[in-house]
């Protein structure tokens, strides 16, 4: 017998996501209360009460397209924020001529290119040299703690008025979506932290929320793992696609949510599909490879910032090959006002760990030509050492490590002068590195533009690619 559904107000109008309830409240046949059926699960997008379908509606309307609209071979980014600004000196380009008070504790120790030297935490990345591409001269960071310049290139200032610039992973959504309808093409996994900032995953900006990350410690996974029940009763969509038409036709005998097929379904490929969950699922993993990652435990220097989580790499990694563009997250807690030799053990030991088993990952999955990962932190530290051991805000430079990708490794580019102060030789802007980042996707940088909310076109970038990396 039909259920006649009464009016209920506090509903949206728009026909929003199906949660996928545990239990049972009464009113359906299935157990299921109207309100129950029809909840709204915003998939973590932190956008209140938009629901995943909503946002795919949003998506569709702006966009005026679906689907995959790349061609060839899935290109991805995994980005990696050092949160709290990582110290250059200490990493990628040791000062062995600078005084004791500048030169720190570090020595340099050889790679796989001759030639080329780095800091003695990080002897696996060493080994991998040929395989990467370190930038020893970033400029045009502001001093603020903030990812939102390693997620859109731009500095927070820009477009405020209008929403602010989009983070890359939003503007891959919009210019390609996702390459399969049950998995979001942008993934953030930066878990929360007491100094928010450093918990960016990236913003849509003025694209607008259908264009934010899928955050998979937020709503969304609440919504999609199933409480009380059995999975027997998921088994068949259609049987739920059936479920669905019916309950529309009892709602919206007026046809007014005649266009709920395509972006319903899409929604429900996501909620219902094994495949995301899968591929955040680590014990569908090889144990060998999990501990080749490792842990990054104990967490220590957290503090206020993001933990060491190394199995982090390992779940980009999966997500890319589960058709995720971009994946964006924030290791460890770089701030180093004290301790600052400590802490570069600490969190370098374990960032060699784990990097170096992601590249040699991608390389043996024939991964690494499609997937850029790139390593990189808000600023730099001081040349100085400070009384507590430690090094302070240095916005002037900084660096960053990029691999795969289909670029020119085995480099070194830019340095700075001996006491580490500035950019002595090729200054690389954050908008060149966004530009490779646009280009190794298949964007092209220098002609590409998003119209923003006033009517005006908006370039990614106002630079072209590095080019000694293209």
């Amino acid at each position: 017998m039909a259920h006649r559904v009464p009016s209920d107000p506090s509903l949206p109008k728009c026909f929003p996501m199906l949660t996928i309830l545990g239990r049972r409240y009464g009113g359906y046949c299935d157990g299921l209360t109207r309100r129950g059926f029809l909840r709204v699960g915003a998939l973590g997008a932190g956008v209140g009460a938009l629901s995943l379908a909503d946002l795919y509606r949003i998506e569709a309307n702006q966009s005026g397209a679906s689907g995959n609209s790349s061609t060839g071979r899935q290109k991805s980014v995994i980005n990696i924020f050092l949160g709290g600004g990582p110290p250059h000196q200490d990493m990628w380009e040791i000062k062995t001529d600078a005084p004791k008070e500048i030169r720190g504790e570090f020595s340099p120790i050889d790679t796989a290119v001759p030639g080329i030297q780095i800091g003695e935490v990080f002897p696996q990345i060493a080994a991998l040299m040929d395989k990467v591409a370190i930038i020893r001269s970033v400029v045009g960071a502001t001093d603020r703690h903030d990812g939102f310049q390693c997620m859109t290139g731009w500095l927070p200032t820009e477009l405020q008025s209008i929403g602010g610039r989009p983070s890359l992973g939003a503007v891959v959504s919009k210019l390609q979506g996702p390459t399969d309808p049950a998995v979001p093409p942008f993934v953030g996994l930066a878990e929360k932290t007491k100094e928010i900032r450093w918990s960016d995953s990236g913003k849509p900006g003025f694209l607008g929320a259908a264009f934010s990350p899928f955050k998979p410690d937020g709503q969304g996974m609440s919504d999609m793992k199933l409480t009380d029940l059995s999975i027997d009763r998921l088994r068949d969509r259609r049987d739920l696609l059936v479920s669905v038409d019916k309950l529309r036709r009892e709602v919206d005998a007026s046809g007014m949510m005649r266009g709920m097929d395509e972006f319903g379904r899409r929604a429900l490929d996501v909620l219902t599909s094994s495949k995301l969950l899968d591929a955040l699922d680590l014990s569908k993993e090889d144990p060998k490879i999990v501990e080749r990652y490792g842990s990054g435990k104990p967490y220590k220097y957290q503090y206020d910032g993001a933990p060491t989580v190394n199995e982090h790499l390992l779940v980009a990694r999966r997500l890319i090959e589960a058709g995720v563009r971009v994946v964006t997250l924030s290791f460890g807690r770089w701030d180093s006002h004290g301790k600052n030799f400590d802490l570069v053990r600490d969190h370098g030991g374990k960032l060699d760990q784990c990097l170096s088993a992601l590249i040699e990952d991608l390389n043996t999955r024939g991964m690494l030509d499609d997937v850029t990962t790139i390593v990189w932190g808000e600023f730099g530290r001081t040349p100085r050492v400070n009384k507590d051991a430690g090094r302070d805000h240095w916005p002037a430079v900084s660096c960053a490590l990029l691999a795969g990708g289909g670029m020119r490794t085995g480099q070194a580019i830019g340095s700075t002068n001996r006491l580490g102060e500035f950019a002595q030789t090729r200054p690389v802007h954050f908008q060149e590195i966004f530009a490779t980042l646009y280009r190794n996707l298949g964007i092209n940088p220098e002609t590409t533009t998003l119209v923003d909310p006033s009517g005006r076109p908006q370039y990614l970038t106002q630079m072209a690619p590095i080019r000694e990396l293209v």
